[in-house]
């Protein structure tokens, strides 16, 4: 990615609106650095199992590199994860997709309980592979992750990174959520998971932005456990 996208993405945070907490973040870091290194360590053999099944399922590579992410103040990264698609699939769908989203219009429906239920993502995306559907189903694609952790890009907690494409039609109230730094998981994925409209979600990660606190945190990450083996809101 070159340096003028890289720049123009920063120069909208040119002045923070959300206050600072140097203790709380420097003790966030911290903690990031020794649970993503130990859940490393201790998921390794999942890891290793996942990799060999993604190569097994379909032809490609087994890593997806996931190009122009924004990140704290809107700087780009690569973000990890573990391939759900079949390879040289076009984004447009998925690019028509968030802008339907941001917009705030519904993408799906769900039947629950004999009552259709809307849904704000996807559910039936024709490039991700049977193998793709049960890793996302239950966040595993998501693991490579830790890595992002790793190099300071992201940190377990927080809002979820936007693809460029999606920043691309934020407003300024939308892009205070990436004053912080994004997360693996956060209050979204963990309260409603693609059940809410886009402004709600926005709504629930400034909650997060100006409530932000270790127990806070900590609280998210002992959930995610839950959502993730119910599959809750996940497609």
């Amino acid at each position: 990615m070159d340096s003028v996208e890289q720049t123009i993405a920063y120069e909208d945070f040119a002045g923070t609106l959300v206050k600072r907490k140097p203790v709380y973040e420097l003790a966030k870091r911290i903690q990031d650095v020794v649970l993503a290194s130990t859940a490393v360590v201790l998921l390794s053999p999942l890891l290793g199992l996942i990799a060999l099944i993604v190569r097994l399922s379909s032809p490609g590579p087994v890593i997806y590199k996931q190009y122009n992410v924004v990140g704290r103040y809107g700087r780009l990264m690569t973000v990890y994860k573990f391939r759900t698609m079949f390879t040289h699939m076009d984004d447009e769908i998925h690019r028509k997709t968030i802008a339907r989203f941001v917009k705030g219009e519904q993408i799906d429906s769900i039947d629950k309980d004999g009552e259709k239920v809307p849904v704000y993502k996807m559910t039936k995306d024709p490039r991700v592979t049977p193998i793709g559907a049960i890793l996302r189903k239950f966040g595993l694609d998501e693991l490579p992750q830790l890595v992002n952790v790793l190099k300071g890009e992201m940190s377990l907690v927080g809002p979820r990174a936007p693809l460029l494409y999606e920043y691309e039609h934020y407003a300024p109230r939308h892009k205070i959520r990436l004053e912080v730094m994004p997360g693996i998981t956060g209050l979204y994925q963990v309260t409603a998971r693609s059940s809410v409209p886009f402004e709600q979600m926005i709504d629930i990660d400034l909650d997060y932005v100006q409530r932000r606190s270790w127990l806070f945190d900590l609280k998210i990450m002992l959930l995610t456990p839950w959502v993730l083996i119910t599959g809750k809101g996940a497609y």
